[in-house]
């Protein structure tokens, strides 16, 4: 929980910093001069994928097994995720995973296209917040311990 709760909180000063103008082609384009930016996005893109697969491929599992249930495969385990409440919708967090090739492939390719991507990236960071939210209070919930890490900030819509 601890690991992911850092990554987030990571994440989110990220999307602060990317997310405070208007992202289109014209923003894509600049990041060829623009060495801050084209380092900001990289930190984004890069964080935005490491706290998708810690969630889903680290901490989902692990909660699981915590409450005995049998692993299966990522779809299964997302089920049952979107079962106990953990996720508000197994198409939404596969879009949402989707995205992560994008951001990395559309990148040198289309300047409007990869500010679709980003900006849905963007949106998917809420997703990412709410997952984890939802599963450090449903794990708190079952598994009280004395120091518990604290849910992320929710993220503007």
């Amino acid at each position: 929980m601890e690991i992911v709760r850092r990554q987030g909180d990571l994440l989110l000063k990220t999307d602060a910093l990317i997310f405070n103008e208007k992202l289109d082609a014209a923003w894509v384009e600049r990041l060829e001069l623009d060495e801050t930016l084209a380092e900001r996005l990289d930190a984004f893109v890069s964080r935005f994928g490491r706290m998708q697969d810690t969630l889903g491929d680290k901490l989902l599992p692990s909660l699981l097994r915590a409450l005995a249930e049998k692993l299966g495969s990522m779809l299964d385990n997302l089920n049952k995720a979107e079962k106990f409440g953990l996720l508000t919708s197994v198409v939404d967090w596969l879009d949402t995973r989707n995205l992560r090739n994008k951001l990395i492939h559309e990148y040198s390719t289309d300047a409007e296209e990869f500010a679709i991507v980003l900006n849905q990236a963007h949106e998917g960071v809420s997703l990412l917040v709410a997952t984890y939210n939802a599963m450090n209070l449903y794990a708190f919930a079952r598994f009280p311990v004395n120091e518990w890490p604290n849910a992320l900030p929710g993220t503007r819509g």
